[in-house]
């Protein structure tokens, strides 16, 4: 028999199958993952096929052996191989990498095994103390304390001496054995069993979801409107139909929350998947997942490729997020997946969101997704009032400040009430970069071609990009002068300016990227929050979906132009989706809630979608603007990033690409909208230059398009040089 593998190697001149015999003293499945000769070296791969015999016309070398008892990808995970392959143009292995843990590869990572003691099972309790002296107290102790069970030896060995316990294990009184013990995350965190009644509109959406000929259901509800118990209707459905889960979100800092939640309702069949676990605990959880044992994924991006079967509901929680692509190699939109597993397991498919982005609304409106619709709060309180506040007018009456004067008043009259504060600023630092007066010099990262933000707590100028680090200007490198301005405000300013405000003794949280490197850090400070040891919480967008704090009452935003602005067709988009999440996190019990924008365009269009709540007129008014100016979702954005350390290399293989283009666009002109490259916006990152060709293409041209990309750049690319294709991309940065 003859097995076709896919080596363990990331690299295109090698993405491709080969043939290995199967010897005759052991047998291989699909999914496998064995040793196999490569050239000179022994190197992993992984099974994809067998066949009884090859085409390949020479000797076929053999596998050297299985590395695994049973196979680890499954057959689900092996067609959703194939599709990421057609669809994506990934690399084979590099999706079969991402079915498994990282350091499983390699056997980097083992079961977690420690020593546990238990007293002899053949021999009564009375003959084992009988054994011993009645001087020897410590080992009396010791077997009193095994009587009501066994213990782990480093347990025991916290209690009682060494010399004790290993004075009765030599006496075969106590038997030490490894046993294993798994890596749970979050294992003490507190979790409550709060079974809810449904309320008619959440029944209602439930049904919808059930009763739907569709795969994907979209669950458009406000903020508040209680989506989080449908999405548990929704899976404890299925589970008493003997079906399991994946639950989705955004943010690794939202994963604890639902954890508590769902561990509440479901116990111990519940794990949980992303980056920010250790690697102990991804292996630990993924094996739970493989065995059967856990029956519910929660997790990130990443948990959408769990290893679970049977699959009877998806659900992807603030479906609008951008976190949902992944923008790195390799590139895949999380909800495609989705759909893929939805469609293999004959599964729906749940996308919920307050502010769903245009592309999903879209499908709803050309009957490609079905919708539920949960349009009132669960409380009685209804959405929270909202006020812009004009900055520039506050200017012309002298404040120059960072708050205005409502912004400011409201902060003291609601910590004075004894309720909390959310401050929302969607940047992170003191200042956003550090400015010579006398000849305009800004501090820039040597390695990237963008401002370095200054950290004022840790005394350093950071780069938000590579993360190299600087001192801080106290003098021009270019002219010596010592007049050094600061840029735009980040978090960091704004927690020093509340200080001033409301003083030291009234506790004030900042979540953001920098406070929130550590493990636990996301859970202490939201649970510190919620248990009202502080009463302000400032942070950028890991604030702004999905909490729910019944104290707080009042939500600021400053700086609600900063991404209206962007060069991005986005732009709009994303600003209505921040601000109205953000907004939904005050007056979610039954306390009303206020909300104070700050912007300098009071009069966008946007802001008053953003005031009434209004969904619906915003959606209206910007896909007509996309269907006007052709761009997604009524075309398709398609964009080739290249990068190198050599500037020459960058440009003469965007050059090479963009010819091949060209001729493409002469030959089919009705395809192309737009075709032209030029410099990537962020020109140098890791001291690689970046070039990048865009182009928007009519969408029954897209796949054709995007198959000949990958063509050229398979058959030109360079040594020294990366590149992507990127479809519709979330950043043109």
């Amino acid at each position: 028999m003859v097995a076709s593998i896919i080596v363990d190697i990331s690299n295109s001149e090698v993405d491709r199958i080969f043939d290995y015999q199967i010897p005759v003293h052991f047998a291989v499945k699909c999914g496998d993952r064995v040793l196999v000769p490569f050239g000179n070296r022994t190197i992993e791969g992984y099974c994809i096929n067998i066949t009884e015999t090859s085409d390949c016309g020479i000797e076929l070398k053999c596998i050297v052996r299985k590395l695994d008892e049973n196979p680890l990808i499954l057959p689900e995970m092996l067609q959703l191989m194939k599709v990421m392959k057609e669809k994506f143009f990934i690399r084979h292995v590099d999706s079969l990498r991402l079915f498994i843990p990282s350091k499983l590869r390699g056997n980097k990572i083992k079961a977690q095994i420690k020593e546990y003691c238990s007293l002899k099972e053949d021999e009564s309790y009375d003959d084992m103390v009988a054994k011993i002296s009645t001087r020897a107290k410590a080992q009396l102790a010791v077997l009193a304390r095994l009587k009501e069970g066994g213990e782990f030896l480093t347990v025991l060995s916290t209690e009682f001496s060494n010399s004790a316990i290993s004075a009765l294990v030599k006496a075969g009184i106590v038997i030490k054995q490894g046993m294993e013990v798994m890596r749970t995350p979050f294992k003490g965190l507190s979790s409550t069993n709060s079974l809810v009644e449904l309320t008619d509109m959440q029944n209602d959406a439930v049904e919808k979801v059930f009763n739907s000929d569709k795969d994907v259901v979209l669950l458009h509800g406000v903020t508040g409107s209680g989506k989080t118990e449908v999405y548990l209707a929704c899976i404890e459905r299925m589970l008493k139909l003997g079906k399991t889960a994946i639950m989705l979100v955004p943010e690794i800092s939202l994963t604890p929350q639902i954890l508590r939640i769902f561990r509440g309702r479901f116990g111990d069949m519940v794990a949980m998947l992303h980056s920010g676990l250790s690697d102990g605990e991804r292996y630990d959880e993924w094996r739970r997942i493989y065995d059967g044992d856990a029956r519910i994924v929660v997790g990130a991006r990443s948990a959408i490729f769990a290893p679970i079967s049977n699959v009877g509901i998806i659900i992807i929680d603030e479906e609008h997020d951008s976190s949902y692509i992944s923008e790195s190699n390799p590139r895949y939109n999380t909800i495609d997946i989705a759909r893929f597993r939805g469609e293999y397991n004959k599964c729906h498919t749940i996308i919920g969101s307050a502010t769903p982005s245009v592309e999903s609304y879209h499908k709803v409106n050309n009957n490609e997704y079905e919708i539920a619709t949960m349009d009132k709060r669960i409380s009685e309180n209804g959405m929270p009032e909202v006020q812009i506040i004009d900055m520039a007018k506050e200017m012309r009456s002298g404040n120059f400040g960072l708050f205005s004067a409502e912004l400011k008043a409201s902060i003291l009259d609601t910590i004075a009430d004894g309720n909390q504060v959310m401050i929302f600023l969607n940047r992170r630092g003191y200042a956003s970069y550090m400015q010579c007066k006398a000849c305009g010099y800004i501090a820039k990262c040597t390695d990237c071609d963008v401002s370095l933000t200054y950290h004022h707590q840790d005394k350093l100028l950071k780069c938000h990009y590579c993360g190299k680090r600087f001192k801080p200007l106290t003098q021009c490198p270019e002219c010596s002068s010592e007049s050094i301005k600061q840029g735009k405000i980040g978090t960091e300013r704004v927690v020093a300016e509340i200080k001033q405000l409301i003083g030291n003794d009234i506790g004030i949280l900042r979540m953001d990227n920098d406070t929130t490197s550590t493990k636990t850090a996301y859970l202490d400070i939201l649970g510190a929050f919620k248990e009202g040891e502080a009463k302000v919480l400032v942070g950028t967008q890991m604030i702004a979906k999905g909490h729910d704090f019944p104290d707080v009452t009042l939500v600021g935003v400053i700086d609600a132009d900063m991404s209206l602005y962007f060069s991005d067709y986005r732009s709009s988009e994303r600003t209505f989706q921040l601000i109205t999440q953000v907004a939904g996190r005050c007056g979610r019990s039954f306390k009303k809630g206020r909300v104070l924008i700050q912007t300098y365009s009071p009069k966008h269009y946007l802001f008053s979608f953003i005031k009434n709540y209004d969904y619906k007129g915003f959606f209206s008014k910007e896909v007509n603007n996309r269907k006007v100016t052709s761009f997604p979702p009524f075309a398709t954005i398609i964009r080739v990033l290249i990068s190198s350390e050599s500037e020459d290399k960058c440009v003469d293989y965007a050059k090479s690409i963009y010819t091949e283009l060209k001729l493409i666009k002469t030959a089919a002109p009705e395809k192309f909208i737009y075709l032209q490259a030029m410099k990537s916006p962020v020109t140098r990152i890791q001291s690689k230059f970046r070039y990048q060709i865009v182009m928007r293409v009519n969408r029954d041209a897209e796949l054709q398009l995007i198959s000949d990309i990958h063509n050229i750049l398979d058959e030109k690319k360079p040594r020294g040089v990366a590149a992507f294709v990127e479809i519709n991309p979330q950043s043109m940065s």
